[in-house]
């Protein structure tokens, strides 16, 4: 069954007028809503996370589709990062899968716009702008935070909506670059 919420702005909801709306938009609803099952996979390999999302009107669709998406993320990985560290003659990494199943999609909820709803904490490693890169695809967000490498500051790139990446970067300009320079 789905949540009704019916308000009005300086207008009184009397029983009959919730009921006629329970009815018209409620009924509507039932028929059309179709419920939705979500597969979410998260697989930690070493410093890395690979994060994917599928979701279907079939929970075994969803698991399946799910599984091929974390199979090419994987591969991905592997090309990219694997690939490049056994250049430089280090050891593979190990691969610890950490899987989140939940049986219906959970409903959206009201929130408010201004409250903090969720605080995450990372490990800055620095990385270059290309390891930054193949990170926020691993993840699937739509951006990364790190340190860089070459400057040690935080940075952060970003999917752009028009396809491509942007950076952002800290301005380093002026006395506090210089202090920074003299004292290193």
């Amino acid at each position: 069954m789905v949540k009704i919420k019916i308000s009005g702005r300086k207008v009184t909801i009397s029983d009959s007028l919730r009921e006629q709306v329970e009815n018209k938009i409620g009924g509507a609803l039932n028929h059309s809503y179709n419920q939705r099952h979500a597969c979410e996979v998260t697989v930690f390999v070493r410093d890395n996370v690979v994060r994917v999302v599928a979701s279907s009107s079939d929970l075994e669709s969803a698991i399946d589709e799910a599984a091929s998406k974390v199979t090419r993320q994987l591969r991905k990985y592997k090309t990219r990062v694997i690939d490049k560290r056994q250049r430089a003659k280090r050891p593979t990494p190990v691969v610890e899968p950490y899987v989140e199943l939940p049986v219906e999609a959970p409903e959206p909820q009201e929130e408010d716009d201004d409250e903090l709803v969720r605080e995450k904490l990372i490990d800055f490693t620095p990385m270059s702008v290309e390891e930054a890169l193949v990170q926020i695809d691993l993840i699937g967000h739509d951006f990364y935070v790190f340190e860089d490498a070459h400057s040690g500051l935080t940075n952060v790139v970003y999917r752009r909506k028009n396809g491509g990446y942007g950076i952002i970067k800290p301005k380093i300009w002026g006395a506090r670059f210089i202090s920074a320079a003299l004292v290193a």
